[in-house]
């Protein structure tokens, strides 16, 4: 795992999105993972000047979002799809059937997410996934205890989870107990993974989840077993990491060829 610490969020994002554009503009059929919450609008944000000032295309690229609650349909405000639209989708020249995130509303589940996997397989892979970082740890919505070789699937979530993710709910609304998500087994199947993590609530999950051992009870840790994962962090969320100023010298001092 890279570890990239920048001084804000902002600049941490932007890095983030520089690692898509290039990805698109090499490959404009990319297949790109996605995410949700607030850990990504900086990158959506980003992405989007970087399609109406720089010409960024995303007419041919395909979508995987992580996940989506269950029982809410497309047009609910506090849905995954809803949220998309809102802070991306809309925003750039993606074509909408081209877009995928699990059914909030499908009746049978299990099929449902089986489908969502073998879609994911028919569109050759995910070349790049996001993922932010719970404050216990979980991405996607793959909480504490997750198996470390999980499939899309239904997950029921923790109270923490729930109380993390209220401020995204109407105040007549109760955040939902059950949702639709990736297993980590699919995150560790993409190409390349992003991991982002700001501030510093973050700060004590993104230590365990670098530098601690591989757990299932703090399922980001996973993504060591993958070849190609770049976590980037602001100062705020970097300041439990032992070494710090190790990966700040490793990345002021990477080869030109490397670099972004």
């Amino acid at each position: 795992m890279e570890v990239i610490i920048q001084p804000t969020a902002e600049e941490a994002s932007a890095l983030a999105a520089r690692i898509f554009g290039v990805l698109v503009r090499s490959k404009p059929a990319a297949v790109l993972g996605l995410a949700t919450g607030s850990t990504p609008l900086g990158l959506y944000a980003e992405l989007i000047r970087l399609h109406r000032e720089e010409g960024l295309d995303f007419s041919k690229v395909t979508t995987f979002n992580l996940d989506e609650y269950l029982g809410l349909g497309p047009e609910h405000p506090a849905s995954y799809h809803h949220f998309m639209w809102e802070n991306l989708f809309r925003h750039i020249n993606i074509r909408p059937e081209n877009t995928n995130l699990p059914d909030g509303l499908a009746r049978d589940v299990a099929t449902s997410c089986a489908v969502y996997e073998e879609r994911i397989r028919a569109a050759g892979g995910i070349d790049l996934q996001v993922v932010g970082i719970g404050s216990d740890g979980h991405i996607g919505f793959n909480e504490p205890g997750s198996s470390l070789a999980s499939r899309t699937r239904i997950k029921t979530l923790t109270e923490r989870t729930r109380a993390d993710n209220a401020p995204f709910f109407g105040p007549a609304e109760e955040v939902p107990y059950h949702v639709i998500t990736m297993g980590i087994g699919t995150i560790l199947e993409a190409r390349e993974v992003l991991l982002l993590g700001f501030g510093p609530r973050k700060a004590e999950a993104l230590a365990a989840a670098i530098e601690g051992p591989v757990s299932p009870m703090v399922p980001a840790s996973a993504l060591h077993f993958h070849p190609r994962t770049r976590a980037l962090l602001d100062e705020a969320a970097a300041v439990r990491l032992q070494r710090g100023n190790y990966y700040r010298h490793v990345f002021a001092n990477k080869p030109v060829w490397q670099r972004v």
